[in-house]
């Protein structure tokens, strides 16, 4: 169906804010220009000029057109549609891990407290290998009355009072005495998995320098680990010389 013989201000070629000055000015333009007179009796003029006469004798009537406003402002809901509605089953989130659980691997419990459950919390149990890396998602199946829908979980690192994370590096900060500084050496700290790293110093090593460790991050996506970044920091000794006489 033409859109204009369904709404009578398309007819007119007029939006709904128009002033009854226009409603007629453009029903005697159109009503001209379509008359079955002055096109050969065409059935599409006749057709065309009873949807202008239709649009007119609504439009020009103040509470005509006021019931016809409100009939055509409503929407039209299709009882179908409103039983087709979906229920949300599937959930998302982020949830932190501690950074020793990526290498080792842990059981969580998840608990799940939906207001839409009619049976209560749920809950599932998250296993974590070890070696999962960081952004790693897992996915549960949920039970009743949610079957089919899913709870996918992302690990994330959890902040550490020693280690930054940065993807799947690791950075900490090393303080060290200005004469290892000046001559070199090792200096030893502890690793994410619990053993001693060894964190060779370069003789003249600068303030905030970086030294990377490789593999003594966390697991990698595709195998391995990351590595370790040790800053190095230390005081720098500042004295005043005695003046002479």
């Amino acid at each position: 169906m033409d859109p204009a013989e369904s709404n009578h201000y398309a007819a007119l070629g007029l939006d709904r804010n128009c002033t009854l000055a226009q409603i007629r000015a453009a029903y005697r333009v159109l009503a001209k220009q379509h008359h079955p007179d002055l096109n050969q009796s065409s059935d599409t003029a006749t057709a065309r000029t009873r949807t202008l006469n239709a649009a007119y004798e609504i439009l020009s009537d103040p509470d005509r057109r006021a019931a016809y406003d409100r009939e055509f402002a409503a929407p039209k809901i299709s009882p179908a549609k409103n039983r087709a509605v979906k229920i949300a089953r599937n959930l998302s989130q982020d949830v932190p891990l501690p950074l020793e659980d990526f290498l080792r691997g842990a059981r969580r419990e998840v608990r799940i407290n939906d207001p839409a459950n009619p049976n209560g919390a749920e809950i599932y149990e998250l296993v974590i290998p070890p070696e999962t890396p960081p952004g790693t998602r897992f996915r549960l199946p949920r039970s009743e009355p949610f079957a089919g829908g899913f709870v996918q979980l992302r690990v994330k690192p959890a902040p550490n009072f020693r280690f930054k994370t940065r993807g799947s590096d690791l950075r900490c900060d090393l303080k060290i005495k200005t004469e290892r500084a000046a001559h070199g050496g090792v200096e030893m700290i502890r690793g994410l998995a619990g053993g001693m790293v060894r964190v060779p110093i370069p003789r003249g090593v600068g303030r905030n320098e970086i030294i990377r460790i490789g593999g003594e991050g966390l697991p990698k996506p595709r195998g391995g680990r990351g590595d370790l970044l040790v800053r190095i920091t230390y005081r720098v000794e500042i004295r005043l010389a005695r003046g002479g006489k």
